[in-house]
């Protein structure tokens, strides 16, 4: 099964990352740039584990740390509301892929937190 957001859930590519949108509750998140690596490999048609290894070959980060950031993001995106449909069970994690020269530091994202517009963040 494909990870998908739910209706009414929009993406917004921006200069730091993705923003989602939540027009039914007027709210939004913001997913810094390697959690907007790994939703957009699962928003394409990725697995888990192909998220965490497209984790791997983008930033400096190992397979064990991917798979529990990747599994976080889900984890939150589906606590938040903005998830529509799961993906499929447990994967067993890839070998590590050849990784390319041009490499950047991974950033571990911040917990979700959804912003009403117009209002401060909590």
């Amino acid at each position: 099964m494909t990870f998908k957001l739910r209706e009414g859930v929009f993406t917004a590519e921006t200069d730091y990352g993705i923003t989602l949108l939540d027009e039914d509750n007027d709210q939004y998140w913001t997913l810094n740039p390697s959690a907007a690596v790994a939703l957009r490999t699962l928003l394409e048609g990725g697995t888990e584990a192909d998220a965490a290894r497209t984790l791997t070959e983008e930033y400096e980060v190992d397979i064990d740390t991917a798979h529990q950031d990747v599994r976080e993001l889900v984890g939150g995106l589906w606590s938040a509301g903005l998830a529509g449909e799961g993906i499929g069970g447990p994967s067993v994690p890839p070998a590590p892929s050849v990784r390319p020269t041009r490499r950047r530091v991974h950033g571990r994202w911040p917990s979700l937190r959804g912003r009403r517009h117009g209002k401060a963040s909590r």
